[in-house]
């Protein structure tokens, strides 16, 4: 009888063991385009759009889970090269060495832009100038500039000072006339209380619904800019409006990428493939931002034989 009973209890605890582990798997969410989690690291400026299009996204399939790790350039790139999160919101492209874990691992990395980006330049509104060209403002960031201006970046590893090393050709910051603060709410204030400075901030910092809008915006005026010339928008002065971003004629642009490198056909890769459809890029249109494509519009015109 005793050995009777111990071969119950050994069965009933194999039968509990199964119970519990089918009871496991069934409550997990399974892993697909439009279910499970993934994690995105966001350049900090993009983080509110993201949470824009991720609250659509969630609400579209509740089942998924994306969440978001924001901060600057050298915040959030070496945990993408080291493979602990594999995706990546930038403005830029990846650079030659930054995807060599990924090389190593012969992983593929897939790179797609979803919207297009501005920097806007502001000075403070009793300011005589409401204009500059593209030249200028290099001028300044070479440290050649004769006209006193100078420039004002929200920190010193930020994506906005990155793109303006870049574009003017330079691999150090001049002695004179760049200065960093740490955030793009304080360029906004700083702006606002100072005369002679140009702020650079992303346009999106310049829409009256953004969440978390600077109550200095009112003392800052945005400058119309021309560019270099033999360039698109060398004809005139424009200012980083969404029509100008769309048609290229604001000299400042840069791609808003996301770059996944998960390797499945998962949450990252259907999130990607959203932010590229038709309900994403209407987002990106209402965030004030350009988006990759224009959806067309379609009309329906209705005949009537009523008089």
């Amino acid at each position: 009888m005793r050995k009777a009973s111990a071969l119950t209890l050994a069965i009933l605890l194999i039968f509990a063991c199964f119970s519990c582990k089918r009871k496991t798997n069934k409550d997990a969410v399974s892993e697909s385009r439009t279910s499970g989690k993934t994690t995105i690291l966001v350049d900090e400026t993009y983080a509110q759009i993201l949470d824009d299009q991720i609250a659509v996204f969630k609400s579209d399939y509740p089942s998924a889970t994306v969440n978001v790790v924001a901060g600057n350039e050298n915040e959030i790139m070496p945990k993408f090269r080291k493979g602990e999160v594999k995706m990546l919101v930038l403005s830029r492209m990846l650079k030659p060495g930054e995807d060599s874990f990924y090389k190593q691992k012969q992983s593929r990395i897939y790179t797609d832009r979803f919207a297009i980006d501005g920097l806007a330049l502001i000075v403070n509104k009793n300011d005589a100038d409401s204009t500059i060209t593209a030249e200028e403002a290099y001028g300044i960031m070479k440290g050649t500039s004769k006209t006193g201006k100078k420039l004002v970046f929200d920190n010193a590893y930020s994506s906005t000072i990155r793109y303006f090393i870049d574009s003017a050709g330079i691999t150090q910051l001049p002695k004179e006339g760049v200065y960093t603060l740490k955030t793009t709410n304080d360029v906004i204030k700083y702006v606002a209380e100072n005369k002679g400075y140009i702020g650079v901030i992303g346009v999106n910092w310049l829409l009256k619904d953004v969440k978390v809008s600077s109550p200095f915006l009112s003392d800052v005026k945005t400058l119309g800019v021309k560019n270099l010339p033999g360039k698109n928008g060398s004809d005139g002065y424009y200012k980083p409006t969404q029509e100008n971003l769309i048609n290229g004629k604001y000299p400042f642009l840069r791609n808003v990428y996301l770059i996944n490198a998960e390797g499945t056909n998962g949450l990252g890769t259907g999130f990607a493939t959203w932010l590229s459809s038709p309900r994403g890029q209407l987002i990106v249109l209402k965030s004030g931002l350009g988006p990759h494509k224009v959806a067309e519009r379609e009309f329906n015109f209705k005949t009537s034989n009523k008089k």
